[in-house]
């Protein structure tokens, strides 16, 4: 198009500020114009972006809102990606691999606790689940730190003791759900200040340590962050 005697790109912001000042409307121009300040703000903080995107709404939505408004035409991404209050523990036992959940994951309350160190130890694992002797009914949890506190703190014998006698109890555990949010998870880790939490569907069908939740935390912002920055980049269409 062609304004003022020279030719203009209708998609340029530049060129939608010279429409409003043409006319007048300086108001309505300088607010266009703190709008596309502040869209470059975020690509020059990545960190400030990624939490805009997860906290705001979705990020791309309100750019192409914005940029709608300076003539230029945007489309959403050909994948419909999904925010963190989507995410589930099953997706996190997912990730782990089949290899990781295993007959390694469990112990019995009878076992000598040296036993479940060398376990922990052979598969680089900080918890095992606790089955009573006579069936796979969980029993409770055992952890690194319990090893810790309850046996080399005390001066006690891993080979003499057995787990049933360091574990957290059946009936102080705390467990979520595979359909558990994995915000939620991480949330009742850290308000009950543990590292390891079993997963239950009316049986264990894993273990999800607060690694696991944060790493999953951290791979969603980084494919937020990488798909705002290549909106940024103009590498959407």
């Amino acid at each position: 198009m062609r304004f003022g005697g020279r030719t203009c790109d209708p998609r340029d912001p530049k060129t939608t500020l010279l429409v409003f000042a043409w006319h007048g409307c300086w108001y309505e121009a300088e607010q266009q114009m703190l709008g596309l300040c502040g869209i470059l703000r975020l690509r020059q903080n990545p960190l400030r972006g990624a939490i805009f995107q997860q906290f705001q709404g979705n990020a791309i939505s309100n750019l192409n809102k914005i940029s709608s408004n300076f003539g230029c035409v945007t489309s959403s991404p050909r994948k419909e990606q999904k925010g963190l209050e989507n995410v589930t523990v099953s997706e996190v036992l997912m990730t782990k691999g089949e290899e990781n959940i295993g007959s390694w994951l469990w112990c019995r309350t009878d076992d000598a606790v040296i036993n479940a160190m060398k376990n922990m130890a052979d598969n680089n694992i900080g918890s095992l689940v606790v089955l009573k002797p006579e069936g796979q009914h969980i029993a409770g949890i055992v952890t690194e730190r319990d090893c810790l506190k309850k046996i080399v703190a005390q001066g006690r014998s891993p080979l003499y003791t057995q787990v049933g006698q360091i574990m957290t109890d059946e009936n102080n555990l705390i467990t979520v759900t595979s359909d558990t949010n994995i915000l939620q998870a991480m949330k009742i880790m850290t308000e009950n200040r543990i590292r390891h939490v079993p997963v239950i569907d009316g049986k264990i069908v894993g273990m999800i340590s607060i690694v696991d939740v944060v790493r999953a935390v951290m791979e969603q912002q980084s494919g937020e962050l990488k798909r705002l920055n290549d909106y940024i980049r103009g590498e959407y269409y």
